[in-house]
């Protein structure tokens, strides 16, 4: 049995490696699976739907939703016969935030860099193969996406999942790899090259960019996050190209960033 300390949190769900852990409770990620097929602005979703993004059968689909109802993880809509998240859902998550001290030095300095930049900025950590956006700012002329707390972008493409990677340990970021390359297909080469590139500019310059390849129009850069206690976040900046073109990003926000992320860490050290 692994020590409590060595247990890390899972690229993907792969059910043949779960089956051949004595210790891993499949009903309970099976219920767990269904809780992250929620999204930020989802509509509420029915058994079939749930079931077609879980892969799970629909009848014990069904059995998982009523569970999580009567628990009131979900809520039940009976005129449309459809689920959404429930209240105990929030109690984990609130509960998760306030706990995160980084999120409080964090808000401010990316508050900042947003009004300066005129995009958003945030912070996130590792969920699987995403980033998860744990605080998000923006400026109030902002012109970009509207990501928020809770919103997942891919940890291959985006600038701040980039850099996450690039602050891994060589062995940490390889086994993440693996299971992106499983994921990308014949994109793989491409989504190699670029988290390639983000390593290099990370080691350079202490950010990396993503320009226009998470999603077409949008450039964005990245800086890593180190914990005292060990733990990787990341932090980014970006928004439409049109207002932070890659020459910005290359000789002002990048820079900007990398500094906040110094001012981070030494508020971390210091608590």
């Amino acid at each position: 049995m692994r020590k409590r300390a060595e247990i890390e949190p899972i690229a993907e769900l792969d059910p043949e490696e779960a089956s051949r852990d004595r210790n891993f409770v499949t009903a309970l990620a099976r219920g767990l699976e269904v809780l992250r097929a929620f999204r930020v602005g989802n509509q509420p979703m029915g058994n079939q739907e749930l079931a077609e993004i879980t892969g799970l059968p629909k009848p014990t689909v069904s059995r998982l939703t009523y569970t999580l109802t009567r628990l009131g993880y979900l809520s039940y809509n009976e005129r449309i016969g459809k689920y959404r998240l429930g209240s105990a859902v929030l109690t984990l998550g609130y509960s998760m935030l306030a706990g995160l001290t980084v999120r409080e030095i964090a808000r401010p300095m990316l508050q900042e860099i947003a009004d300066y930049s005129g995009v958003s900025a945030a912070l996130g950590d590792r969920d699987r193969l995403n980033v998860l956006y744990v605080e998000c700012c923006r400026a109030d002329t902002a012109v970009t996406l509207r990501l928020d707390v809770g919103s997942r972008i891919p940890i291959a493409t985006s600038a701040i999942g980039r850099a996450f990677l690039a602050g891994l340990p060589e062995n940490e970021r390889g086994f993440l790899m693996e299971h992106i390359q499983r994921r990308s297909g014949a994109e793989w080469p491409r989504i190699q090259d670029g988290i390639k590139q983000a390593v290099d500019e990370i080691e350079a310059r202490g950010f990396c960019t993503s320009i226009g390849e998470w999603t077409t129009g949008v450039n964005a850069v990245g800086v890593p996050v180190r914990r005292p206690s060990g733990g990787l976040m990341a932090i980014n900046c970006g928004g439409p190209s049109f207002i932070v073109h890659r020459e910005r990003i290359e000789k002002d926000i990048g820079p900007r960033l990398v500094r906040i992320a110094q001012q981070i860490e030494a508020s971390l050290v210091r608590r």
